[in-house]
């Protein structure tokens, strides 16, 4: 005959030690009852609590199955040393901890599947560490973003001259323009679409013009030789440096000269280039130096307020032409042709922005 206990509430039948029925989940213990703490609370049946006295018995079949400690722990795998630095690296490491070196594919082998299968990415899973004494796991970069990966960047020069928004150049090429660019400048009208190019080559960062409309120019620092038909940038005068037409004076068809003052000799001739392609002031250099400025000098803008009181100087000394920067404020720009190799501390100016490189 079984023995239990019935439930008050649906008279169902419920064996000995519950505390709720089996059907409805109504309290069914006896006031009497000693509870085992080590049965199961709650609804649904439970199981009987097995006797403290009673362990478990194993058979020697089972025994015999058993894993044994050897089997369950793998063998360690020895470190592979890097090839850059030669710093032991844990087997199934991507990178050296030492000297952040990328690690050959060879040296993955069954340590690199062996530290994915313990892991699955699912919350509670183990992460395989490593062996003790391994002294390049606190010094290991676990994840490179993109500022790291950047060889150099550029940052935007605001009106005020404070700092703003930087660019990380961490990729092979980087486009700069107005439409569809990764460098995007969209308000600047006088950007063309895709205006120039910003790329390395050799490990050097290069700024290539893009064939636009207005130009890349690079800031110079102190002296540098230009061809004649070079365009330089001063405040926010444009001013192209043309060779001088000489003393040489023509007839017209009939023989006769132009009568008005004597022409005198010129080697150099500034003129102002103007927005929409017209032509400003034409300077004809009455020596072979040309001064450029607010100020007292050869050539005078007195209402740019980016102009230094003498800014700059074009030289020529019957071979060369030179330009320099005269330790202006806002410095001068010239327009490069085709490419151009930068450094750290460069400034470019492109359209209405002005960026400062900055090689990482």
């Amino acid at each position: 005959m079984d023995v239990g206990l019935v439930c008050d509430q649906c008279s169902a039948f419920n064996k000995m030690g519950v505390q709720h029925c089996v059907r409805c989940a109504s309290p069914v213990s006896l006031d009497a009852f000693e509870f085992d703490a080590r049965t199961e609370v709650g609804p649904g049946p439970s199981r009987a609590p097995a006797p403290p006295s009673a362990p478990p018995q194993t058979s020697p079949a089972a025994a015999s199955m058993a894993p044994t400690p050897s089997a369950v722990q793998p063998a360690a795998e020895a470190p592979n040393p890097c090839p850059v630095c030669g710093e032991q690296v844990t087997p199934g490491h991507r990178f050296c901890g030492s000297c952040g070196s990328r690690m050959p594919d060879a040296q993955f082998g069954a340590g690199h599947a062996h530290a994915h299968a313990g892991h699955t990415g699912r919350p509670g899973t183990p992460t395989p560490t490593p062996p003790a004494g391994d002294k390049s796991a606190s010094r290991r970069t676990m994840y490179f973003g993109a500022i790291q990966a950047a060889k150099a960047k550029l940052t935007l020069i605001r009106g005020d001259g404070m700092d703003g928004v930087s660019f990380n150049l961490a990729g092979e090429e980087h486009l700069a323009g107005r439409l569809d660019c990764p460098l995007l400048f969209p308000d600047d009208p006088f950007l063309s679409p895709t205006h120039c190019n910003f790329f390395y080559r050799d490990g050097k960062l290069i700024v290539r013009d893009e064939g636009s409309t207005n130009g890349v120019y690079v800031r110079i620092s102190g002296s540098r030789q230009i061809d004649f038909g070079a365009l330089v940038l001063v405040g926010e005068q444009l001013l192209e440096v043309e060779r001088g037409d000489g003393t040489a004076d023509d007839a017209i068809e009939d023989g006769t000269y132009f009568f008005a003052s004597p022409r005198r000799p010129s080697m150099i001739r500034v003129v102002q280039r103007l927005r929409g392609g017209d032509t400003g002031m034409a300077y004809r250099a009455t020596s072979e130096v040309v001064t450029i400025g607010r100020e007292g000098n050869d050539l005078d803008f007195p209402d740019d307020p980016f102009i230094s009181g003498r800014h700059a100087r074009v030289t020529w000394d019957g071979q060369h032409l030179i330009l320099t920067d005269l330790g202006s404020k806002n410095g001068t720009f010239l327009r490069i042709v085709g490419e151009h190799p930068l450094g750290h501390g460069d400034y470019v100016f492109m359209g209405q922005q002005l960026l400062r490189v900055e090689v990482v």
